[in-house]
């Protein structure tokens, strides 16, 4: 979908048609969202909302409405669900969508993706680009260069054309400091690094990362598009109202963002193997770090340790002040498939008991009603206190 969130705000109010829009939050949060209006004087997502502000001082920004988000979402992945089973979404605004038993039915590729953006757009009134090509990576990066509005097919004769001239930032898995690297060799395009032995790139890279690159270099992406999995990761993270320096608020905050999304794990049925997080300091500098568990988990008190290892890791004793923290949980599967060691210094499954313990006094007296001794409000708002030791 071309700009989601700001799109929907512009459709739900007719009066701000043409101009430049923002959603987000206050000066101390981040666009989520912006109109091509807004873009045209730099805005773009996950820029800071007081940035964004000075350099587009004319626009209108708005908040957030996630209710409307997930309605128009379930529409449109409706539309494409009438066309083909297939169909795999990777964000609200986003999915692939495996059209080769749909042919039969409703016609090529290009005329069903002409038949999904006229729906949309009369049934939503939402525009969005669609990218047709054999592969979902190639698909994938048409869409994103034929926005706004657009539709690019790339026939398999022409993928190596196609994808050869772009930056090496294009391809999945290239981020800043893989692109520094590629840059020291001289590799600005995609067809440099097809062209690149690849014993060179593996000493650059490593043999994992340089092979993954190497594939996708020349148009080799053997995934299909799997209904099944509809969201890779569950995460959940907090700016907050001032910058953060001291270890115990941030390791509640840690905690409270580890609770969030643990819940959401164990209310999806899902368990994951690799919890990473997120942290944002105060000049905008934001840092990244993953682990993988031993065994995948829903129980709060192990998301929470891996968290709060890697983020002691990050921390060391710089201390510097901290504008945001994030927690996200990936490698998802269902939680009744997953198997489980137990060991004698983790205790999961007592943890587990305290975990459903805790949703449902939440499903019988409402989120907030049971949460870690660290988590109550200050003494004067503090009610009746439960303790449960495993």
């Amino acid at each position: 979908m071309d700009a989601f969130f700001a799109s929907v705000a512009v459709r739900d109010t007719p009066g701000l048609r043409g101009r430049p829009v923002i959603v987000g939050g206050g000066d101390r949060g981040v666009v989520l969202s912006a109109t091509y209006e807004a873009r045209a004087f730099g805005v773009r997502s996950a820029m800071p909302m007081a940035q964004a502000r000075r350099m587009c001082p004319a626009a209108v920004v708005v908040p957030a409405d996630h209710g409307r988000y997930r309605e128009a979402s379930s529409a449109i992945m409706g539309v494409f669900r009438d066309l083909t089973p297939l169909v795999a979404p990777i964000s609200l605004d986003e999915a692939f969508l495996d059209v080769a038993g749909a042919r039969r039915l409703f016609g090529g590729p290009v005329d069903i993706a002409r038949a999904i953006r006229a729906r949309i757009a009369a049934e939503q009134g939402l525009t969005c680009s669609i990218g047709v090509a054999p592969s979902m990576f190639v698909a994938k990066i048409a869409s994103t260069r034929c926005k706004p509005d657009g539709l690019s097919v790339v026939r398999p004769e022409e993928v190596l054309a196609f994808l050869h001239p772009l930056p090496t930032a294009a391809l999945w898995g290239v981020g800043p400091r893989t692109e520094e690297t590629l840059t020291r060799l001289g590799l600005r395009t995609i067809g440099d690094i097809a062209r690149t032995p690849a014993d060179t790139l593996r000493r650059a890279l490593g043999a994992g990362a340089a092979d993954h690159l190497i594939a996708l270099a020349h148009g080799r992406d053997d995934r299909r598009v799997d209904p099944d999995r509809t969201e890779v990761s569950i995460g959940a993270e907090e700016t907050f109202p001032t910058d953060l320096a001291e270890p115990e608020p941030l390791a509640r905050e840690l905690l409270r963002l580890c609770t969030r999304v643990a819940g959401r794990l164990r209310g999806r049925g899902e368990v994951a193997r690799n919890i990473s997080i997120k942290v944002r300091y105060a000049d905008f500098t934001t840092v990244t770090r993953a682990r993988t568990l031993r065994e995948p988990t829903d129980v709060t008190w192990l998301v929470y340790r891996a968290a709060r290892e890697l983020f002691d890791e990050l921390w060391g004793t710089q201390r510097p002040r901290v504008r945001l923290v994030g927690v996200r949980a990936s490698g998802l599967s269902a939680a009744a498939r997953a198997g489980r060691q137990l060991t004698f210094d983790e205790q999961p499954a007592r943890w587990a008991d305290v975990d459903r313990a805790t949703d449902g006094a939440h499903r019988r007296f409402g989120d907030g009603s049971v949460r870690p001794a660290s988590l109550l409000a200050s003494p004067s708002k503090r009610r009746t206190v439960m303790i449960v030791r495993p």
